[in-house]
């Protein structure tokens, strides 16, 4: 899992509440085991015209807004079903940051365990930040989550809060293969001695 560290990028508005999960990817597009691909995908539905063509209006179709990396959005965000692809379209458009005022708890979960920083703020300050958004290309936002501290264009500072454990995970780039992988030496030291003492477990290579 890539690090996170600090995000300086475009912020994108999205003024909605209770964005749920198949609005983000839509269930049609659920059909892969594979987390790249679906950024293509992302808001199917509010990005697209049935035919196929971009919407104009939509906020991720225009120029300001087309490489943000930031989303700056309404409360209850991720809400409905719990897949996992609604992280993983995100994540493969290059959205790294998501800033509300309340997220749903699975889709919160699934944000950190793929690299994605969700940021719970007051609406206020929600408020502010989605009206340096909608300022487009010009107006950069900075997440620093070291010093769990967001930089506006202008210069103004919001902290946030976030769990000391997913912090870490967030900052070394651990996911929980990679937590795992960490305890390699206890996980072979453990298999060399279960072998020693059971050999019947062991299972023989197939004929």
């Amino acid at each position: 899992m890539e690090k996170f560290t600090v995000l300086t990028g475009v912020a994108a508005p999205l003024p909605m509440i209770n964005v749920d999960t198949d609005m983000i990817i839509p269930k049609q597009f659920l059909k892969t085991i594979k987390r790249t691909g679906l950024g293509k995908n992302l808001f199917d539905e509010m990005r697209y015209t049935p035919e196929g063509a971009e919407n104009p209006d939509f906020v991720l179709n225009k120029a300001a807004w087309r490489s943000a990396t930031i989303l700056v959005s309404g409360a209850n965000f991720g809400c409905g079903s719990s897949r996992e692809h609604a992280p993983w379209a995100l994540l493969d458009f290059g959205i790294r940051c998501i800033i509300a005022p309340s997220f749903a708890d699975i889709f919160f979960n699934n944000c950190f365990k793929n690299g994605i920083l969700p940021i719970v703020l007051p609406q206020a300050d929600v408020d502010k930040l989605m009206d340096d958004a909608e300022r487009g290309a010009n107006a950069t936002v900075t997440v620093d989550l070291e010093n769990q501290v967001i930089r506006g264009p202008d210069g103004g500072a919001i902290t946030f809060e976030v769990d000391a454990f997913r912090k870490h995970c967030l900052l070394n780039g651990l996911d929980d293969i990679g937590l795992t992988l960490q305890k390699q030496d206890k996980i072979d030291t453990f298999e060399q001695t279960r072998t020693q003492q059971m050999p019947w477990m062991v299972l023989s290579p197939a004929a």
